[in-house]
């Protein structure tokens, strides 16, 4: 095996609680779940320990900077392969709070470890937790809910389907300014994640969604006033739940079917970028 194809899967937080503050870090606790939207990752073997990346789509991010070829470098002086050459096909909209840094860096971890048959999965999870707090969960994915800094993972059994309509507002959100503004705020939320899981794991996904929230809404909305414009938007189309991805941009809600979320993506008029997706 010479190349690996991956997927590499965007994320929502349906919601979002902060827990405290450790060693300077915020803890979290907030419920997630990937959706059909992906960037493409592409992995070849090097003859050398080098590794190369080029980014199709986005805007441009310099080497130093790059989190998905950081991760690679990583991983083959964690594990003594070979390099690789590395393309990333992006989709995922950046500073909009769906992961896409985190999930490239995942998939590069993924599709390496396939490419030089590497199976130990708590070494690769303690790679990924070095490149961002939601990087360990986007190795796999799917309903979870993550605490401490993001790090720890409790894997949901959850087979419902979420069908949602998502906006991404043209200007993202600087995740350091957002947690800034939320510190100066220094406004307490009640937590609501655990009766999001609680609904969802009975199956109760209309009575779940009436939880959905995130603490960093109002932060976010301080730097970005289109944010609040977009969750208001997508309120006006009676959704079973509405919230916030992340630090944002991107907002999202939740609807019973995807013509629903076809139905409303038609109606809408504003200036954000739609997109229709399912939980995966």
């Amino acid at each position: 095996m010479n190349v690996v194809r991956t997927n590499a899967y965007a994320k929502l937080n349906l919601t979002l609680d902060m827990t405290g503050i450790e060693n300077g870090y915020h803890m979290l606790d907030t419920l997630v779940t990937t959706v059909d939207l992906f960037d493409r990752i592409v992995v070849k073997k090097r003859k050398d320990a080098l590794c190369r990346i080029v980014m199709h789509g986005g805007p441009f991010i310099p080497p130093e900077e790059n989190n998905a070829l950081a991760a690679a470098e990583a991983f083959v002086k964690a594990f003594g392969t070979n390099g690789a050459d590395i393309a990333v096909y992006k989709n995922i909209p950046v500073g909009a709070g769906m992961g896409g840094s985190s999930a490239d860096a995942a998939g590069v971890l993924r599709a390496l470890g396939e490419l030089y048959g590497v199976q130990d999965e708590r070494a690769i999870k303690a790679l990924a937790d070095r490149f961002g707090s939601d990087t360990g969960y986007l190795l796999t994915g799917g309903f979870a809910r993550l605490t401490g800094r993001g790090e720890r993972v409790e894997r949901l059994n959850c087979s419902e389907k979420l069908h949602i309509l998502a906006l991404v507002p043209r200007e993202g959100v600087s995740t350091p300014q957002c947690f800034a503004a939320y510190d100066e705020a220094g406004e307490a939320f009640a937590p609501r994640t655990q009766k999001a899981v609680n609904e969802l794991l009975r199956g109760n996904v209309q009575e779940g969604a009436r939880y959905f929230s995130n603490t960093l809404y109002k932060a976010a909305c301080s730097i970005v006033p289109a944010v609040r414009d977009a969750l208001t938007d997508l309120k006006c189309f009676s959704p079973w739940g509405a919230g916030m991805t992340g630090s944002g941009s991107a907002c999202y809600a939740l609807f019973e079917n995807r013509e629903l979320c076809e139905w409303a993506k038609s109606r809408y008029t504003g200036g954000c970028r739609a997109y229709v997706l399912q939980s995966v």
